[in-house]
């Protein structure tokens, strides 16, 4: 019997793992895909400030290094939000497959191309292992707590804990990893329009002089990501020049954070349970603090020999004290720049600085923004859901 079974080998699964293996328990990762890392779904943007607790990023994750960030009004004005650290655009399938080894070189076990069909329970009622299959042949394995960082499509968290995503905070996003187009390679770029991305952006990462990730993300709805693609490039023909050698098409979760995240040997953590900066829609620092502040519970209960529900609640605590808020706050931001019409964000381009971008994206500072919107009286409701 492992001490811990982990389904899910990215970010969260794998961060989890290491801390754990790295305090003596034994712990066992599960990932269905064939490769850690592929295929890649995401536009592999992180700060370099995050290395504080993801450790140091070798070179080779590395596709990119960032200055900050252009944020382009639907008009075509921008604003250049330079961070203090800089930031990194990864190759995620390097980056994944390097998380993976650290926790390897830990301790931990990590098996790929494993499907997890079900998690199994004892006779307390207690979750005590999982059910699943690798290379054709079937399998149980037991463990003292099972961990579900599957992401925020696996049917697994449903059914331990009832979580699901609800079709309206998810967006639907297309990916084309575009080479030999024009960009200024030493910033991300962000085009806000609620006309080309319905409550979302699109996203211009480059990944070299000429190379980059270009996507979108919009509320699901009968016209698909790809036809807004389409539309954008139309726009930029300094992007549509470029070839396309590679897409990726996925759904990420825009809210619905999960208040209760554990039962009797089981946790939720990382997307799985929501945790991504709903403005932006990045989740690899979200994932990494969710899956470290998951091992630090279950190493503490799995020492007093408690796993039950009322001892695996100091992760619910912790994470919603360090890290819940301050989400809860960003979602907020994004149900009100997505009530307001192009219009209306073009002006607060003239009426926001540089570095108030980053702090809204931190969830820090909203009313600032609330006192521009309230200058305009159609918008004075909107402004409240800030404060």
């Amino acid at each position: 019997m492992n001490d811990v079974v982990i389904i899910g080998a990215g970010p969260a699964g794998t961060a989890c793992a290491k801390l754990l293996a790295e305090n003596g328990f034994s712990v066992k990762v599960y990932d269905k895909r064939a490769e850690i890392g592929a295929p890649k779904r995401c536009g592999e943007g992180i700060s370099e400030a995050s290395q504080d607790f993801v450790g140091k990023i070798p070179d080779k994750c590395i596709a990119q290094k960032i200055k900050g960030a252009r944020l382009y009004a639907p008009d075509g004005r921008y604003l250049d939000a330079i961070l203090s650290s800089g930031g990194f655009v990864l190759e995620r399938k390097v980056f994944d497959k390097w998380l993976a080894e650290e926790a390897v070189k830990a301790g931990a076990v990590v098996q790929a191309n494993t499907f997890i069909s079900d998690i199994t329970k004892d006779e307390r009622g207690y979750f005590s292992g999982v059910k699943g299959e690798f290379s054709g042949n079937k399998f149980e394995e037991k463990a003292r707590v099972v961990v579900c960082a599957t992401g925020a499509e696996s049917p697994l968290r449903n059914k331990a804990l009832g979580v699901f995503s609800k079709v309206n905070l998810i967006d639907s996003c297309i990916q084309y990893e575009m080479t030999n187009i024009d960009i200024v390679p030493d910033l991300i770029h962000i085009y806000l329009s609620n006309v080309l991305a319905p409550r979302g952006y699109v996203w211009v990462f480059p990944k070299g002089e000429h190379k980059a990730n270009v996507g979108l993300g919009i509320v699901p709805q009968d016209k698909k990501p790809g036809a807004y693609m389409e539309e954008f490039l139309k726009l930029h023909p300094e992007i549509s020049k470029g070839s396309i050698l590679e897409v990726n098409a996925g759904c990420v979760p825009v809210g619905g954070l999960v208040k209760d995240m554990v039962a009797n040997g089981f946790v939720l953590c990382g997307e799985a349970a929501n945790h991504v900066n709903a403005i932006h829609g990045g989740g690899i620092k979200e994932a990494v603090l969710s899956g470290q502040m998951a091992a630090d519970t279950i190493a503490e209960c799995l020492k007093k020999k408690d796993v039950s529900k009322s001892a695996l609640s100091a992760f619910n605590n912790r994470w919603w004290k360090e890290r819940g808020k301050y989400l809860r706050k960003v979602e907020k931001l994004r149900e009100t720049l997505e009530k307001l019409s192009d219009p209306d964000l073009n002006d607060l381009v003239d009426a926001l600085k540089p570095e108030d971008i980053i702090e809204f994206s931190r969830g820090a500072k909203l009313s600032i923004l609330a006192k521009v919107l309230m200058r305009k009286p159609k918008l004075v409701s909107i402004a409240r859901h800030l404060l």
